[in-house]
């Protein structure tokens, strides 16, 4: 199946409804504290999936380089980059948990950005402290993970959780409490501390995971009409929480 066919008939909007409903509130989160810019400034998106927030990032006028481990997610990347006109948008196969080994990327980007991402790595803080030295002097963290008291979607969302780094998640999520500790470890300083998935969504959700143990492909098409619903008729809950940190220059 071709997976950027969508993509390439409709363009970026079909980049955030391939998958998981939730990535529409994601990229909401994002686009708020991602002003566009003709700055030629460099954003950095690590874990970065099929690329759907670099190739966005881009369309708003950033420098975006995408990293992931995964080879097949970086060929499609680029793939929907071309499709969207993303020309500034960049994709390198990188395991995120190595990031600390590119001395090339230290203090080069205004924005950092970690989506649903860190919690599927062991070692949080050295991820965290990674990328707070890839950012500039007054350079920007946006940061989401899910939260640690959210209300479960379906029963794996209970555990367990692995203890190895094997794909899934290594833990729950986070506190304000844990997001606030690890950034002081890390020498950023917390903007704001919101969350940035929906009732809605979250049902959607639900919905789709149960159709999907029957058929992808029919859960999906099932799914797509109601993906425009979250956007009119949201409230946020406590399912996804965000944090914005800026890098300490105190």
């Amino acid at each position: 199946m071709d997976r950027s066919a969508l993509v390439r008939l409709v363009g970026f909007p079909a980049t955030l409804v391939h998958g998981d409903p939730l990535v529409l509130d994601r990229w909401f989160w994002l686009k708020a504290r991602l002003p566009k810019t003709r700055n030629d400034e460099r954003l950095l998106d690590v874990g970065c999936g099929t690329g759907a927030f670099s190739i966005g990032a881009a369309l708003r006028g950033y420098r975006a380089l995408g990293l992931s481990w995964d080879e097949r997610n970086q060929f499609v990347a680029n793939e929907r980059a071309t499709y969207c006109k993303a020309s500034s948008a960049q994709f390198e196969v990188l395991d995120i948990r190595e990031l600390d080994r590119r001395a090339d990327l230290v203090g080069g980007f205004d924005v950092v950005v970690c989506l649903e991402t860190i919690e599927h790595v062991m070692e949080d803080l050295k991820l965290m402290r990674t990328m707070a030295r890839c950012m500039k002097p007054g350079g920007r963290l946006l940061l989401t993970a899910p939260y640690l008291l959210y209300r479960a979607i379906s029963p794996g969302d209970m555990g367990p959780f692995s203890t190895i780094e094997d794909g899934w998640h290594v833990r729950r999520g986070y506190s304000r409490v844990m997001l606030e500790e690890l950034c002081e470890y890390s020498g950023l300083k917390v903007e704001r501390i919101s969350y940035c998935s929906g009732y809605f969504s979250q049902k959607v959700t639900a919905v789709m995971r149960c159709l999907s143990t029957i058929n992808l492909v029919l859960a999906w098409t099932l799914i797509l009409p109601l993906r425009a619903l979250p956007p009119l008729l949201e409230s946020h809950h406590h399912g996804t929480i965000g944090l914005a940190a800026l890098l300490d220059l105190s």
